[in-house]
């Protein structure tokens, strides 16, 4: 159980300690700073610890954004603090360096400011207008004679190193009035604000997709709250959608029309407790490292099985063979991500990040339907679930699968180029760390990271983009030319040579984004072409099963780095291979078993389930015992 700490005097008639219990906290009460400091040394140094001043007033909800976000190592409103763990060494200094000395006299209070008219539910109230003045006189009183104020031990959390976070109240109130007629019209601003409202339209993301902002939001928020109020966690619904998604593939997999039906269905019910799970987390601040990695992991799961199972259900239903473009979507689609995901780490922390073609991008912004328009163009989660489910239930699996690819495609070109427009006209600065970022998703194995020493020329400029292309280009071509012979082998050899040279110096380059993208999709694109050409039975669903486990482990660097604790460890991407690695496996493998029934199958089979095992035994293991804070996204949804 976690525990508040009241300082100061009791107020008559105020609910303050009834409102910290509902949050789960155990109330204790402290006259002094010796008492504000005996009570901290009585909370185990594991559990979250709060200060509150006794004279607190404002919205539950506002005490639950400072007292319960496990994202932040301290928070803070008016006259509340929050203290993690983490954090608990630097609260028990502050409070020790705010002890009085014992002959420090009282100083009288200030005239408390009077507040203006309360606002209504939608208007954004001035939080700190009620009560700064009152604050700013009772310091000086309260610290002369001994009490110590959460708000003066959050300003002194600064100077120890740890700046607490601040939530965004709004319209909610959290003030600390000081007189009977301040409480009183305190009061009237805490009446007039319904933050139950206010708790509920914050548990939707800020920006999220057309489809899913006016079809999905406007009535999951409330499963969400259905779900606080019975216990459930953010991860039991995200399982939840993941068994439902997955019961939608074995639907699709049947290949008759009911199944299909059902299939489309039970996709739309999926990501209704996807979008669930999230706004959940908002709701009950229920954030955590894992439940971040298993909600995007998940998606992930969700939608590629989806796609086997449209493969499963046509060769069932119509003894037609999608699997070459099956394999095809989850390729386009894991590159999308790929080439989000560099671009974003490209530029998280760039100094001079300005671009006209930025300045454009925020100019169409400010329409109205241009906002609309662009986010449904990159066709996010929520439109494409969307379609997947029509067409699923009203067409056949190849149509299906054809449009995605269309779509994906569409979005691919919009969105990579407008990115190379905006690195080609900005002038920024890339940082040490968004290389190293760059050069963890790039995933290079022992052989290029031997040419990358042996380099005696560094890549300077756009060369490291360009030797990733060609490379990538004479890789996916020889296999589609001599899908049987030692062709591709050979190429594989040059690839692995322009790989590591590419990744010679830090890739601090304009372009120098692209080269994970371009090693994704040479590396996919080639296990794609060698089993479509191979024409041996069975050769493209174990592609699908080694793609999927290399997603995996990309997919899991990504999350990561996001997350803040680096890539896999540097084993585990030698002990697979690196991407250039793989590829040299999977092309001699082709070259020796092009003519064996099934061999080429067996060996991506082998092949597949290795790296499986390996990765998934090393990111499970990871995330599990993980460390790392805990994160949730905010920005919207993944394209």
């Amino acid at each position: 159980m976690s525990t508040a700490i009241l300082t100061g005097d009791p107020v008559a008639g105020s609910s303050l300690e009834d409102d910290l219990r509902s949050l789960g906290f155990d109330v204790r009460r402290a006259a002094d700073a010796a008492g504000v400091a005996a009570e901290l040394a009585a909370v185990p140094v594991r559990e979250r610890v709060a200060l509150v001043d006794a004279r607190f007033m404002g919205h539950v909800h506002a005490l639950r954004l400072a007292l319960t976000d496990p994202r932040f190592p301290a928070a803070a409103v008016p006259g509340a603090l929050g203290v993690q763990s983490e954090a608990r060494a630097a609260l028990t200094r502050a409070v020790t360096a705010a002890t009085p000395a014992p002959e420090a006299a009282a100083v009288p209070a200030l005239e408390p400011a009077a507040p203006g008219p309360a606002p209504a539910d939608g208007e954004v109230h001035d939080t700190h207008g009620i009560h700064d003045a009152a604050v700013t006189a009772d310091a000086a009183v309260t610290t002369a004679t001994g009490t110590v104020l959460p708000d003066d031990l959050a300003t002194a959390l600064g100077t120890e190193g740890v700046t607490p976070h601040r939530p965004e109240l709004g319209v909610l109130v959290a003030a600390v009035p000081g007189d009977v007629l301040e409480r009183g019209r305190t009061q009237d601003a805490v009446d007039a604000v319904d933050d139950e409202r206010v708790r509920l339209r914050t548990a939707v993301k800020s920006r999220d997709g057309f489809f899913t902002t006016f079809c999905i939001s406007p009535y999951s928020r409330y499963i969400a709250r259905w779900c606080a109020r019975r216990g459930l966690t953010p991860n039991q619904v995200t399982t939840a959608s993941l068994l439902t998604a997955l019961i939608a593939a074995a639907c699709a997999a049947t290949g008759t029309r009911p199944g299909f039906i059902s299939a489309g269905v039970l996709l739309i019910a999926s990501f209704v407790l996807d979008c669930t799970d999230g706004q959940l987390a908002r709701y009950s601040l229920q954030y955590s490292t894992l439940g971040a990695w298993l909600d995007a992991t998940f998606d992930r799961a969700k939608e590629y099985a989806y796609y086997a199972g449209l493969a499963l259900g046509a060769a069932r239903g119509g003894h037609d063979d999608v699997w070459a473009l099956a394999l095809g979507a989850m390729v386009l689609q894991t590159c999308r991500h790929v080439v989000d995901f560099s671009f974003n780490e490209a530029n998280h922390d760039a100094t001079g990040n300005t671009s006209p073609t930025a300045a454009l991008s925020d100019r169409l912004d400010s329409v109205g339907w241009t906002v609309w328009l662009r986010r449904m163009i990159v066709l996010p989660i929520g439109e494409r679930w969307a379609m997947i489910a029509v067409l699923t239930a009203f067409t056949t699996p190849r149509i299906t699968l054809w449009v995605l690819i269309a779509g994906c495609a569409l979005a691919a070109c919009y969105t990579t180029a407008g990115r190379v427009l905006r690195s080609l006209t900005r002038r920024a600065e890339r940082t040490e760390r968004a290389a190293r970022a760059l050069a963890e998703l790039a995933d290079s194995g022992p052989v290029a990271e031997l040419v990358a020493r042996a380099a005696a020329r560094r890549p300077r400029g756009f060369l490291a983009p360009l030797l990733a292309a060609l490379g990538a280009v004479l890789l996916v071509s020889c296999a589609a030319a001599a899908p049987g012979g030692w062709l591709p082998v050979a190429a594989a050899g040059g690839y692995a040579l322009c790989a590591g040279l590419a990744v010679a110096a830090p890739l601090t380059g304009p372009l120098d984004w692209l080269v994970p993208p371009v090693f994704r999709a040479a590396e996919y694109g080639t296990i794609l072409v060698l089993a479509a050409r191979s024409e041996v039975n069975g050769a493209l669903p174990a592609a699908f099963g080694l793609v999927a486990a290399v997603a995996y482990h990309h997919y899991d660097t990504v999350y990561r780095i996001r997350g803040g604790t680096g890539a896999p460890p540097h084993w585990l991407v030698r002990a697979i291979g690196g991407h250039e690695g793989r590829i040299l496996a999977v092309t001699v493998a082709a070259a020796l078993l092009h003519d064996q029934n099934h061999g080429f199958t067996i060996a991506l089979t082998a092949l597949a389930a290795a790296l499986a095992l390996a990765v998934l035994i090393e990111s499970i293991s990871f995330w599990v015992s993980s460390g790392a804070p805990a994160v949730h996204d905010e920005t919207g949804e993944p394209a």
